[in-house]
């Protein structure tokens, strides 16, 4: 499975335990008013729980702050999510824009939720802590504990004759310095597009995800040893040209803005 920031190139978290799953429940069920949170479904079940809320973070992240993302693997609530945002207006744009978004092959769906977020309510200061669920009695009587044992008391061990002798400190290694920005002089409309900017956890996979959208998309090539640029082609300059028009200055993360230019040939 690709690694989880590629799906954020195509644009933590709350209901845990059963209070959370009833609170899940409730937001399949009806249209809801317009709240921070937002209901996902229909995503893709064979991608990693991990992957999947990064994968999310990465994609829904340019709407605005992100509180929490939850997202659980068990057989009931497979392929579901649940994304809460800081304010309502995030959350709104989110749900417009990424409606039916094809995220890891499968269209998005989604709506707002029915209930608060307990990350919502914390911020607000209304946060009531729900109390836990208590096991029924066991019906048997509880078998009398074992009577505690005694431990000897630790043998306290000689002072050593003489100091250790400690190591000299070490110097701090000098942080890598990034690469210079990479400067891409103006080249005519081709078939070929260059990627700048790009995050570093980006991969083959996330650019697909993103360009593939776009007829005439034929491949993705990375630079070895360099995260921040690669190539797209398509099968023509008109198609490369519509490509780089729609995902000119994608918000990838709030630091990273995909800076696409025409490849030189």
């Amino acid at each position: 499975m690709a690694a989880p920031l590629a799906v954020a190139l195509l644009s933590l978290l709350y209901f845990a335990g059963a209070a959370g799953s009833r609170r899940k429940r409730s937001c399949r069920e009806m249209e809801n008013r317009p709240n921070q949170t937002i209901y996902i479904n229909n995503l893709n079940e064979k991608v990693k729980k991990t992957d999947l809320k990064k994968s999310l973070y990465a994609i829904f992240s340019q709407f605005g702050q992100i509180l929490e993302i939850v997202a659980l693997k068990n057989l009931k609530m497979r392929g579901q999510a649940f994304v809460v945002f800081k304010d309502i207006s995030s959350a709104t744009n989110a749900l417009r824009s990424m409606q039916g978004f094809p995220f890891y092959e499968k269209p998005m769906r989604i709506q707002y939720c029915k209930s608060e977020s307990d990350a919502v309510a914390k911020l607000k200061g209304t946060y009531v802590e729900r109390p836990k669920r208590r096991d029924p009695p066991n019906k048997k009587a509880k078998k009398r504990a074992p009577a505690p044992v005694a431990v000897p008391a630790p043998v306290a061990m000689p002072a050593a004759r003489a100091a250790v002798p400690q190591p000299a400190p070490v110097a701090p290694v000098a942080a890598m310095v990034p690469p210079p920005p990479v400067v891409v002089p103006e080249q005519p409309p081709n078939q070929i597009l260059f990627l700048t900017s790009l995050p570093e956890e980006t991969n083959e996979m996330m650019l697909q995800m993103l360009f593939n959208q776009f007829p005439g998309f034929k491949e993705v090539r990375l630079v070895p040893g360099r995260h921040d640029i690669a190539f797209v082609e398509f099968e023509n300059e008109m198609q490369s040209t519509a490509a780089k028009n729609a995902l000119q200055g994608f918000k990838i993360t709030h630091s990273h803005a995909m800076k696409i230019a025409f490849a030189k040939k």
